[in-house]
């Protein structure tokens, strides 16, 4: 195996930069669970208004923060939709079932865009004593499953338009939303006015070492408080990791756009290889989704060489494998995973 290592299996491997691990020394803290730690009322206080919201809070996951939006937002026996793919449905180990007690309806889409009539076909009548109450849509952008893809602005509003015809509640999750307002141009609070609450990550892209927010009005804050200290998230003094968090946030946000662009080359530079399916025109952030038929080899075989290259990628199932460029791959790591893929897939 190579020495180098150019690691694409996902943005959470990033590591803190020089300047992050500085700042986690000189944190000031105070005990977050009594309401005494300044950086972290700093970083929640700069979250709110990057947002457009109320109020925020810090959290340790970003699992946890949807799951916190959920209970808040639902109530056991109630249903609520999610995209078939998504991260709340697939990968948070059933929390909305074990922690909420609400069921799920999945949409089956192709780009993360759940259509409005199929939402208004899933809608319960509450009346009915056989049929739980709908309460909650839950959406996903960038969506991470179907390729970074970003839902459109114009469909969020009419999303948006939908719910608060039928009294329903919106959960953004937007653990890589700043990639999407790095791909359109759109800030991130103009996503955030059209949902309720809306969870980021900051140790993805944004390479902070650990955390999520989760930001909404005061009262969603307040309840949503409640729910973390209950799911054991109240942290003592945690000032050290939201120190570098601030940073996340004030320096970390446009240079995102370097990583959309690298994984579009990436894109454009394996589509045309044997037995590998990839429209580049869909790679719209920096996930790169690429399903596999023969000749190709399964994605763990695929996988097994790129490692033995020094590339790293993620197999997802037997025909599908996840690149993911971030702020530690250079565009010699993007150079050296496409030479890599060129080489196995042809042989």
């Amino acid at each position: 195996m190579s020495e180098r290592v150019s690691d694409f299996r996902s943005d959470t491997v990033t590591r803190p930069t020089p300047e992050m691990r500085k700042s986690m020394a000189a944190a000031v803290v105070g005990d977050d669970v009594l309401g005494d730690d300044p950086t972290v009322q700093e970083l929640e206080e700069k979250s709110a208004k990057m947002f457009g919201k109320d109020a925020a809070l810090f959290v340790p996951s970003g699992t946890m923060g949807n799951e916190m939006a959920i209970n808040v937002w639902s109530r056991p026996g109630d249903e609520i939709i999610v995209e078939a793919r998504s991260h709340v449905y697939l990968y948070e180990g059933a929390g909305t079932a074990v922690i909420s007690g609400v069921q799920v309806c999945p949409i089956e889409t192709s780009d993360g865009v759940m259509p409005i009539d199929k939402i208004r076909a899933s809608l319960r009548d509450s009346t009915d004593i056989h049929c739980p109450r709908t309460s909650l849509v839950c959406i996903e952008n960038t969506h991470n499953i179907l390729g970074g893809r970003v839902l459109p602005i114009d469909y969020l509003r009419l999303l948006r338009a939908f719910t608060s015809e039928h009294g329903l509640r919106i959960h953004l999750d937007g653990a890589r939303l700043f990639n999407a307002s790095c791909a359109t141009g759109i800030p991130a609070a103009e996503y955030a006015a059209l949902a309720d609450s809306v969870m980021f990550c900051l140790s993805k892209g944004l390479c902070a070492p650990i955390g999520s927010m989760l930001v909404g009005d005061s009262e969603f804050i307040e309840r949503a408080s409640r729910v973390r200290k209950m799911l054991g998230g109240g942290m003592r003094q945690v000032g050290v990791i939201a120190a570098p968090a601030i940073i996340s946030l004030d320096s970390m946000v446009d240079r995102l756009e370097f990583d959309n662009e690298r994984c579009h080359q990436i894109a454009v530079g394996i589509a045309e290889l044997p037995g590998l399916l990839l429209d580049p025109k869909t790679v719209e952030t920096n996930i790169l989704i690429a399903h596999l038929e023969p000749p190709a080899p399964s994605a763990g075989e695929l996988c097994e060489a790129l490692e033995a290259r020094g590339v790293l990628g993620l197999p997802l199932g037997d025909d599908t494998v996840r690149f993911v460029t971030h702020h530690d791959v250079d565009a010699d790591d993007v150079a050296r995973l496409v030479d890599a893929m060129r080489e196995v897939l042809r042989g």
